[in-house]
């Protein structure tokens, strides 16, 4: 039997008591572009490396400038691969001049890349904590869903943050860990996962990482293509929409996070930004921009957003 529609989520979070509201905005996250070294299937941005879209020097200045006004005590960038983006260094120097922490989040085969060398030092000497992408423990599946020797090369990447002491426990130099699931179905438990890769990675390749976060894929992009190419796409958002979890609403990232596209307008994350779904309904710059958005503000939603509030949620 072929699954019926899925209520709209404001229709859910609205039959049970809760609504979807802006508390203090603590997290600056920028895109620097779609333009990345891998095509992953899960992928809701479509990146890959035909993509031209990046962000600039003169619109990384103006994130910069918001950034100040704004007094973000985190910076988190993003992509598309980040280390691709020719011009990464200048944001990255101008965001390390700000009292925030920075945020990097890399594939792991950019960054053992000859590109992905050239900031490598930059990030250690700003002490930038990075959250790597790494989808499985098994070799096959992370080829199959990011591309061949991708899984070698983010053992070698890690193995060069580790030396670098990026990830050793007691270390100020933060690497987090992200795994994605492969297919239409949601993560394991996080708590669970995160023993498993921590003893297997130590055990098979002595590497080591500070956390582990699990995340569902959002039904976007590439993988909502996929999705709707293998008869998936309905399955999954009734998949999504029955784990709904109402604890998670008040941890979401929405809720205290900006999002920048690389043109420079505003959005409230980065799933929005992939569905073009700018904050309060219309295209604002960053440089437009005076302050964060107030506590209070609505958040535009989807039924994407389903996929942040299954199970143990998306933050």
């Amino acid at each position: 039997m072929r699954p019926g529609p899925i209520l709209p989520f404001r229709s859910t979070l609205a039959g049970n008591g809760l609504s979807l509201e802006r508390k203090n905005s603590d997290t600056l996250q920028i895109n620097v572009g779609f333009l990345c070294n891998q095509t992953c299937n899960h992928c809701h941005l479509s990146a890959g490396p035909d993509r031209t879209e990046v962000m600039d020097p003169k619109t990384m200045s103006e994130v910069v400038v918001y950034a100040e006004r704004g007094r973000f005590p985190v910076v988190d960038i993003t992509g598309g691969a980040p280390e691709l983006n020719p011009w990464i260094d200048v944001l990255i120097e101008g965001l390390a001049a700000l009292p925030c922490k920075i945020l990097f989040r890399s594939n792991l085969s950019a960054l053992s890349s000859r590109t992905g060398e050239r900031i490598f030092d930059l990030l250690k000497r700003h002490r930038v904590a990075i959250v790597a992408s790494f989808p499985s423990l098994n070799e096959q599946q992370t080829d199959s869903q990011r591309g061949r020797g991708v899984f070698q090369a983010s053992l070698m990447a890690i193995k060069k943050l580790n030396e670098a002491g990026y990830g050793l426990e007691g270390s100020e130099y933060e690497l987090d860990l992200v795994s994605n699931p492969a297919g239409a179905f949601l993560p394991p438990d996080q708590g669970q996962a995160e023993k498993r890769f921590r003893e297997i990675l130590q055990k098979k390749w002595s590497l080591s990482f500070h956390n582990l976060f699990t995340f569902a894929n959002a039904p976007l992009g590439r993988f909502r293509r996929w999705l709707r190419e293998s008869g998936n796409l309905d399955p999954y958002l009734q998949r999504l929409a029955s784990a709904f979890n109402p604890c998670a609403v008040a941890g979401v990232m929405c809720r205290s996070l900006v999002s920048v596209s690389w043109e420079g307008y505003l959005y409230d994350c980065d799933f929005n930004l992939a569905a073009d779904l700018p904050m309060g309904g219309r295209r604002v710059h960053v440089s437009e921009a005076q302050r964060p958005p107030l506590p209070g503000t609505p958040i535009a939603t989807a039924e994407h957003c389903y996929t942040c509030t299954a199970g143990a949620g998306f933050t």
